[in-house]
């Protein structure tokens, strides 16, 4: 699992360079405080208090593409649960804290996760 990458992922430079293509600026690796926990969303939209979370399909658990390994010690299991249970934890505590969460799947177009999030950067 080393070789994996937690940030800068193929998905999410498709996904900035598109936002910065549309107009939008955000920012990058912005760690927010929260009750218990710090977090570190992909995209970060400060003063619309707007947080972007670009899901891996395998990592947590997609319905449409998420795959399950075949594994004897219910490692994975156990695993991309505890990701699906923080990510709840995650989203509640920002959304207590006045933040809009955003969640994007890997696998959405990029022009029609950019143009969401665009529409909501702009009505706030």
């Amino acid at each position: 699992m080393k070789a994996n990458r937690s940030s800068s992922t193929k998905p999410e430079l498709a996904l900035r360079r598109e936002l910065f293509r549309q107009g939008l600026r955000y920012r990058v690796g912005l760690r927010l405080q929260l009750q218990d926990r710090k977090v570190r969303p992909d995209i970060v939209f400060p003063r619309r208090k707007i947080a972007i979370f670009l899901d891996g399909c395998f990592w947590h658990g997609c319905p449409e593409h998420g795959r399950m390994p075949s594994d004897p010690t219910g490692y994975w299991h156990a695993k991309i649960e505890r990701n699906r249970n923080r990510d709840v934890v995650v989203d509640g505590q920002l959304k207590n804290a006045g933040w809009t969460v955003v969640r994007i799947w890997e696998h959405e177009l990029v022009t029609e996760a950019a143009s969401r999030v665009k529409r909501l950067v702009l009505s706030q």
